[in-house]
């Protein structure tokens, strides 16, 4: 299992202003905890999270539908899914996480899903908030 976590958030505006703010990488700060800044460089964002520079790539993209980012650190990759469905007035997204660990990580690799899960599994509840009181 691969799984970090999985969570979804209905949030109560119209899917092309949800997926324009899901994909406005230097605004994602507001609603990802321990991020300070994001950088765009084509296809690579550069986090500032915890006083750390971290790295990921926009790996697929479905525009209005689907945003896969993708990161590598040593034997450690991850894949953040973030999937928009249209409701009407209102969106549904999901954030599927997924974590793989491999090499010296491999016995940690049930570690390091929690810890993503308790790092990053707010974030669409922290993204509703902001995008609703927007």
């Amino acid at each position: 299992m691969t799984t970090a976590f999985t969570a979804t958030a209905t949030v109560e505006r119209p899917a092309p202003e949800v997926w324009a703010r899901l994909t406005d990488w230097p605004t994602a700060p507001a609603w990802m905890p321990g991020v300070e800044s994001v950088r765009v460089d084509g296809a690579r964002l550069t986090f500032r999270a915890r006083g750390r520079e971290r790295s990921g790539r926009v790996e697929v993209v479905e525009p209005g539908r689907t945003v896969v980012v993708h990161s590598a650190q040593g034997g450690v990759t991850a894949a953040y899914t973030y999937t928009c469905e249209p409701d009407g007035d209102r969106t549904r997204v999901t954030l599927a996480a997924d974590c793989r660990a491999g090499g010296v990580w491999r016995p940690f690799g049930a570690l390091l899903r929690a810890a993503i899960r308790r790092a990053d599994g707010g974030q669409l509840a922290a993204f509703k908030r902001v995008v609703e009181t927007s």
